[in-house]
C-alpha cells in the first residue's frame, strides 16, 4: 500500500468519528436551544397570565374599596343619627353592593348595635345583626392599627359573607363601623361586568376554596393556567385566568418540538447515510482502482506475448536462417495466428472503451441469429483446432428474424468461445446454441470444464472482475463485461449457469422485436452504462 493511500485512509478513519461527534453535538445544541427558547416563549406566557389574572382580582377589590371609601365618608360617629339619611342618599349610585350599614359600640359589654342603614329591610337585617354580634364579631380582627379598613369573608350556615370593617373614635368613645356587601348581588351583576365572559383574548373563571365554579365558564388546568386570590376582600375565592394564545402556544410548542426532534433524527440518520455511503464509496473506488490496475497489467501482459513472439518469429524469418520452407509457413501462421490475437483484444479493449464513455453504438437490422453464430465460431475453429477441442454447432432450424446487431453479437460470441478455450482447457467439446425460449432467443456457449463456484457467479459479468480460479491464466477481465452489455442493448441479459453432466453454461439472450435501442448510441449506451 502506498503512503498516500495510508494517508487517505488515516484522514478517513479520523474524519468519521469527527463527524459523528459534531452530529451528536450539533443534535445536543439544537435540543438545547430549542428547549430554552421554549421555556422562555412559556416564562413569557405564564408572566401574561399572571399579570391579567393580578390585573382580573385587583379590579373587584378596588371597586369593593372604593365602595367602602365612600361608606367611610358617609359615616359620622358623632352624629349616629343622620347615618341612614347621608349613606342612603348615595348608596344606589356609589355603593352598589353594600347591602347595609352597622356601627357597634366598642365600649358596651355586648357590642351594642346603636346605628343601622338598610337598602331593603327586612327579616334579612335582624338575622345579620344576631350574626354579627354573636358570631362573626369574634372572627373580627381589631388590632391596631385601629382605623385600618379590613375584610371578613366567610361562610355561615352555608351562606358567603364579605363584610368591611374599620374603628373609629369619638371623645376616647371606640366605635365599629361594619358595611354587609351582598354577596349574591357581585356575583350576578358586578362580576358580570367586570369580566366579560366573551373575552377574545382570554378565559376566565371565579372558583370558592373548594374548586367550585362561582362565576364563568370551565377553565382547563393546564401549565398556562394562573390562579390568584382576591388580596383584600373575597380572600376565600381565587380568579383563574388562561390566555387563549398559551392554548395555541401549547399546542404548537408540541408540534414545534416534535418536528424539531424528527428534523434532527432525520438530519442525524441523513449525515450518517452519507457517511456510510462515503465509506461504501471510498471502498468501492479503491476496489475498482485495484481492479484497473490488475486491468492494465493484464491487458499488458495480453499485448506484450503476441508481439514478443511475431516480433520474434519476424526476426528469424528475416534472419534467413529458417532451414526449410515447411518451418517458414509455421512461422507465418505463428505470426497470423498472434495478430489475430492481438487484434481481437485491441477490439475488446477499443468496444469496452466506448462503453466505459457511454458512447457505444449500435447497428440494427433484420438478420439471422444462426448465421451469424456460424460465422462466429467459423472465426474461433482455427484456435479450437489449436487447443485441441471441438466446436460443435446446436442452431435451432425455426428461430425468428431478430433486429440486431450482427458485429456485436459476433464479439459477444466470440468472447464466450475465447472464454471457454481459455478457462477450461480440459473440455474436449464446446457447444455453442441458439433457441428460442418465449420471447427470447438465448444464445448458449457450454463447456465441460471445471465449472464456477456459486460466490463468483453473479461477479463474474462486472467489469474487470474475474474468478478466483482464473488467476494463472491471462485475461483482461473485460470480455463477459462486454457480452453483458451487448445483450442488455438488445434489450435481454447474461448469466451463467452450471451445465449437465459439469461444466458452465454462458448465456445471453436477444429480445425477439426489440427495437427500443435503435435511436442513438448515446442514449444506448446512457441507458447501459
Amino acid at each position: 500500500m502506498s503512503d498516500g493511500t495510508r494517508a487517505e485512509r488515516g484522514l478517513l478513519f479520523l474524519l468519521l468519528p469527527a463527524i459523528v461527534i459534531g452530529v451528536l453535538v450539533l443534535t445536543g445544541v439544537t435540543f438545547r436551544t430549542s428547549f430554552q427558547q421554549e421555556r422562555l416563549r412559556e416564562q413569557s406566557v405564564v408572566e401574561a397570565t399572571l399579570s391579567l389574572a393580578n390585573e382580573r382580582a385587583a379590579r373587584l377589590d378596588q371597586l369593593i374599596i372604593d365602595q367602602d371609601a365612600v361608606v367611610a365618608a358617609e359615616t359620622d360617629v358623632s352624629d349616629l343619627g343622620k347615618l341612614a339619611r347621608t349613606w342612603l342618599a348615595v348608596a344606589a349610585r356609589q355603593t352598589p353592593t353594600v347591602r347595609a350599614v352597622l356601627v357597634l359600640d366598642l365600649e358596651s359589654p355586648m357590642h351594642e348595635v346603636v346605628a343601622f342603614a338598610s337598602r331593603r329591610p327586612g327579616l334579612d337585617d335582624e338575622s345579620f345583626r344576631r350574626l354579627l354580634v354573636n358570631r362573626m364579631f369574634f372572627d373580627l380582627d381589631l388590632r391596631p392599627p385601629e382605623d385600618q379598613l379590613r375584610h371578613l369573608h366567610q361562610s355561615y350556615g352555608g351562606q358567603n359573607y364579605l363584610v368591611s370593617y374599620f374603628q373609629r373614635k369619638n371623645e376616647e368613645h371606640r366605635y365599629l363601623v361594619v358595611a354587609w356587601h351582598d354577596v349574591p348581588r357581585i356575583v350576578h351583576d358586578v362580576l358580570p361586568a367586570l369580566y366579560p365572559v366573551r373575552d377574545p383574548q382570554s378565559r376566565m373563571n371565579v372558583v370558592d376554596e373548594n374548586g367550585a365554579i362561582i362565576f364563568g365558564p370551565p377553565v382547563s388546568g393546564g401549565e398556562f393556567t394562573v390562579g390568584r386570590p382576591f388580596q383584600t376582600t373575597l380572600y376565600k375565592w381565587r380568579v383563574n385566568v388562561s390566555l387563549l394564545a398559551a392554548e395555541e402556544l401549547a399546542a404548537s410548542a408540541a408540534r414545534r418540538r416534535i418536528l424539531e426532534m424528527v428534523l434532527v433524527g432525520l438530519s442525524g440518520l441523513v449525515v450518517l447515510a452519507g457517511m456510510v455511503v462515503v465509506v461504501v464509496a471510498a471502498a468501492r473506488e479503491r476496489k475498482l482502482s485495484a481492479l484497473k490496475s490488475d486491468f492494465v497489467a493484464n491487458v499488458s501482459h495480453e499485448l506484450k506475448t503476441p508481439l514478443s513472439l511475431v516480433r520474434m518469429f519476424a526476426e528469424l524469418l528475416q534472419s534467413g536462417r529458417v532451414e526449410n520452407d515447411e518451418k517458414r509457413k509455421q512461422y507465418l501462421h505463428i505470426i497470423l495466428s498472434e495478430s489475430e490475437r492481438l487484434s481481437a483484444l485491441i477490439e475488446n479493449v477499443l468496444d469496452f472503451a466506448k462503453v466505459e464513455r457511454g458512447k457505444a453504438g449500435y447497428d440494427f437490422a433484420d438478420g439471422s441469429l444462426g448465421e451469424v453464430v456460424a460465422r462466429a465460431v467459423e472465426v474461433c475453429r482455427v484456435r479450437a483446432e489449436r487447443e485441441q477441442a471441438e466446436l460443435e454447432l446446436d442452431i435451432e432450424p425455426t428461430l425468428p428474424i431478430l433486429r440486431l446487431d450482427e458485429r456485436a453479437v459476433e464479439i459477444a460470441i466470440i468472447n464466450l468461445v475465447d472464454n471457454a478455450l481459455k478457462y477450461a482447457k480440459d473440455s474436449g467439446r464446446i457447444v455453442i446454441g441458439a433457441k428460442a425460449r418465449g420471447k427470447d432467443v438465448e444464445v448458449s456457449v457450454t463447456d465441460e470444464g471445471a465449472g464456477i463456484p456459486v460466490e463468483d457467479r453473479k461477479r463474474i459479468f462486472d467489469r474487470f472482475v474475474r474468478g478466483r480460479g482464473t488467476k494463472q491464466v491471462r485475461g483482461s477481465g473485460i470480455g463477459l463485461a462486454l457480452v453483458k452489455h451487448i445483450a442488455v442493448a438488445h434489450g435481454g441479459d447474461a448469466w451463467v449457469e452450471p451445465a449437465e453432466g459439469g461444466g458452465s453454461r454462458f448465456v445471453f439472450s436477444l429480445r425477439v422485436g426489440r427495437r427500443v435501442n435503435e435511436e442513438s448510441p448515446a442514449k444506448q449506451g446512457e441507458s447501459v452504462a
